[in-house]
Protein backbone atom coordinates (compact mmCIF):
# COMPACT_ATOMS: atom_id res chain seq x y z
CA UNK A 1 0.00 0.00 0.00
CA UNK A 2 1.78 3.34 -0.96
CA UNK A 3 1.34 6.40 1.18
CA UNK A 4 -1.41 8.76 -0.56
CA UNK A 5 -0.37 12.42 0.08
CA UNK A 6 -3.53 14.68 -0.61
CA UNK A 7 -2.56 18.24 -2.44
CA UNK A 8 -4.55 20.95 -1.12
CA UNK A 9 -5.13 24.46 -3.02
CA UNK A 10 -2.92 27.47 -2.02
CA UNK A 11 -5.14 29.74 0.37
CA UNK A 12 -6.49 32.75 -1.33
CA UNK A 13 -6.26 35.15 1.92
CA UNK A 14 -3.78 36.01 4.23
CA UNK A 15 -3.98 34.86 7.76
CA UNK A 16 -2.84 36.05 10.90
CA UNK A 17 -2.90 34.64 14.90
CA UNK A 18 -6.08 34.27 16.13
CA UNK A 19 -5.30 36.38 19.46
CA UNK A 20 -4.62 39.34 17.43
CA UNK A 21 -8.30 39.67 15.39
CA UNK A 22 -9.82 42.78 16.60
CA UNK A 23 -12.95 41.52 18.26
CA UNK A 24 -14.85 45.21 19.49
CA UNK A 25 -16.75 46.50 16.35
CA UNK A 26 -16.92 50.23 16.05
CA UNK A 27 -19.81 50.89 13.65
CA UNK A 28 -19.80 54.06 11.94
CA UNK A 29 -22.89 55.74 13.70
CA UNK A 30 -21.24 54.46 17.07
CA UNK A 31 -20.26 58.70 17.88
CA UNK A 32 -24.06 59.88 17.36
CA UNK A 33 -25.67 57.11 18.96
CA UNK A 34 -23.21 56.97 21.97
CA UNK A 35 -24.06 60.78 22.01
CA UNK A 36 -27.41 60.23 21.90
CA UNK A 37 -27.76 57.70 24.67
CA UNK A 38 -25.31 59.76 27.07
CA UNK A 39 -27.78 62.53 26.52
CA UNK A 40 -30.89 60.11 26.81
CA UNK A 41 -29.45 59.13 30.45
CA UNK A 42 -29.93 63.10 31.62
CA UNK A 43 -32.80 63.72 29.73
CA UNK A 44 -36.25 64.86 32.43
CA UNK A 45 -39.16 62.96 31.84
CA UNK A 46 -41.29 64.60 29.46
CA UNK A 47 -38.84 66.08 27.75
CA UNK A 48 -37.20 64.70 24.20
CA UNK A 49 -33.79 65.39 22.41
CA UNK A 50 -33.99 67.37 18.93
CA UNK A 51 -31.08 66.72 16.94
CA UNK A 52 -30.67 68.78 13.95
CA UNK A 53 -31.01 66.33 10.49
CA UNK A 54 -28.25 69.09 8.65
CA UNK A 55 -26.07 67.77 11.50
CA UNK A 56 -26.04 63.85 10.86
CA UNK A 57 -23.40 62.17 8.32
CA UNK A 58 -25.93 59.36 7.87
CA UNK A 59 -29.21 59.39 6.66
CA UNK A 60 -31.75 59.86 9.42
CA UNK A 61 -33.37 56.42 8.38
CA UNK A 62 -29.70 54.92 9.30
CA UNK A 63 -29.15 56.73 12.21
CA UNK A 64 -32.58 55.44 13.56
CA UNK A 65 -31.83 52.08 12.89
CA UNK A 66 -28.53 52.27 14.48
CA UNK A 67 -30.71 53.46 17.60
CA UNK A 68 -32.81 51.00 17.27
CA UNK A 69 -30.04 48.40 17.26
CA UNK A 70 -28.27 50.36 20.37
CA UNK A 71 -31.24 50.38 22.48
CA UNK A 72 -32.63 46.82 21.99
CA UNK A 73 -29.09 45.23 22.85
CA UNK A 74 -29.33 47.50 26.28
CA UNK A 75 -32.90 46.81 26.96
CA UNK A 76 -33.83 50.27 26.38
CA UNK A 77 -36.93 51.76 25.36
CA UNK A 78 -36.91 54.77 23.23
CA UNK A 79 -39.20 56.13 20.69
CA UNK A 80 -38.50 59.08 18.20
CA UNK A 81 -40.05 61.03 15.29
CA UNK A 82 -38.94 63.42 12.81
CA UNK A 83 -39.81 66.48 10.57
CA UNK A 84 -38.00 68.42 7.81
CA UNK A 85 -35.56 68.91 9.93
CA UNK A 86 -35.05 67.37 13.23
CA UNK A 87 -34.99 64.26 14.31
CA UNK A 88 -36.33 63.91 17.72
CA UNK A 89 -35.97 60.86 20.45
CA UNK A 90 -36.86 60.54 24.28
CA UNK A 91 -37.41 57.65 26.70
CA UNK A 92 -40.02 55.38 26.47
CA UNK A 93 -41.09 54.61 30.54
CA UNK A 94 -42.12 50.44 31.04
CA UNK A 95 -45.57 52.01 32.06
CA UNK A 96 -46.21 53.75 29.07
CA UNK A 97 -45.85 50.96 26.65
Amino acid sequence: MGRTESKSAPMHFKTMIQADVPQGRNGKHKLIVSTILRDLDQLKEGAALKVPLAELAESKEKVRSALNRATRKSGRHVATATDANFLYIWNVSQEAE
